[in-house]
């Protein structure tokens, strides 16, 4: 029987992750600090819905994420909405568990990677996820038992498709990578990290061998530096904030926020408005759009509250196309923090 297609690229940029033959729109909605925890209800299904009628096809959540409700919320909104299976990309991290005491329902031993993977299912509905990342390194778990185990959820149980990690060092996937290919393995294909325009040391230099090795893929989280490049917090933090809503989790990053520092950040900001709407865009879309310009980003994951808030983010699509190799050194003139990659004594090729 033929399948209905209910999905229309439109605009979007569409980019390989990683080695694979898989595709991802360059702009991806995940779950985090959202989904299951201060949203619930029609307004997960309605911000899924908006980012897939921009072309959006990949969506990112996690176990730990609300305890499990995330994966709930977002699957049941995902089936409700009735896309056909091939026409999406759906993600989910395994490491930290849902809260549970019982020693064996986090981490990455076999046996978690495994269970908490069929548990990650069961909450989504889903009979497999087309990426399972590993959240964290284990450094209680050997590195062949972790890759040994991804390799059976994918080999042996059909439950994903590919692999990949998620605040792991250079190294870390190095190795895993290794005992791939010495045991016959599978090797992860892309990793989660933390980037944008104040975060960028470990993607831009401790990750440069992998793209260059093994053309690592990457989906980036916190593209907007927790909201800090949206300019919303240069007056103070609002109450429906992610600051306000999440004291705890970002109690430091508020104090910081009100340092020497902070505030010299929050300057760079200012200036960020100013190139923004030279280009008739926002601050928010241009520090979108300059993460996703970055050739070695397979997709900027998105986090959004509201279906407005998608809405001005995938504008971002429309200044991507404006980021000129001029404009690009303009905003390194104000940002001011390229980092520096190793010494080569003279001997670049």
């Amino acid at each position: 029987m033929a399948v209905e297609s209910k999905f229309d690229p439109k605009d979007m940029v569409f980019r390989h992750l990683g080695p694979t033959g898989l595709k991802v729109s360059i702009f991806s909605l995940g779950g985090w600090l959202t989904y299951g925890g201060t949203q619930k209800g029609d307004i997960v299904k309605e911000c899924i819905q908006k980012a897939f009628d921009h072309g959006c096809n990949f969506f990112d959540t996690a176990e730990v994420y609300a305890n499990g409700q995330s994966e709930i919320e977002m699957g049941r909104a995902l089936n409700e909405l009735g896309y056909p299976r091939d026409e999406y990309v759906i993600s989910t991290k395994i490491f930290f568990g849902t809260g549970r005491k019982e020693p064996n329902t986090r981490g990455l031993s076999k046996k978690h990677v495994i269970e908490g993977l069929k548990s990650s299912l069961k909450r989504l509905n889903h009979d497999y996820v087309d990426i399972v990342l590993a959240h964290r390194p284990d450094n209680a778990t050997p590195m062949k038992e972790i890759v040994e185990g991804f390799t059976q959820a994918i080999r042996n149980l059909n439950l994903a498709y590919y692999w990949g990690t998620s605040e792991w060092s250079a190294t870390q996937i190095m190795e895993a990578t290794q005992i791939a290919e010495k045991y016959n393995l599978i090797a992860p294909i892309a990793e989660q990290p933390q980037y944008n325009a104040f975060h960028r040391q470990r993607f831009e230099v401790e990750f440069a061998p992998l793209y260059d090795q093994f053309k690592y893929g990457t989906t980036i989280w916190s593209p907007l530096a927790s909201g800090l490049l949206t300019g919303k917090y240069n007056d103070g933090i609002p109450e429906d904030s992610r600051f306000a809503t999440n004291k705890d989790f970002f109690e430091n990053t508020v104090k910081q926020l009100k340092s020497p520092e902070g505030q010299a950040k929050i300057e760079k900001v200012r200036k960020l408005t100013t190139v923004a709407e030279k280009l008739g865009g926002t601050v928010t879309q241009l520090s979108l759009a300059w993460a996703a310009k970055n050739p070695n980003v397979s997709t900027v994951i998105l986090g959004a509250t509201k279906v407005e808030q998608l809405e001005d983010n995938f504008g971002a699509l429309k200044l991507l196309e404006k980021l000129t190799p001029e404009i690009m050194e303009e905003i390194e003139k104000i940002l001011d923090n390229k980092p520096a990659g190793p010494a080569t004594y003279g001997r670049d090729r």
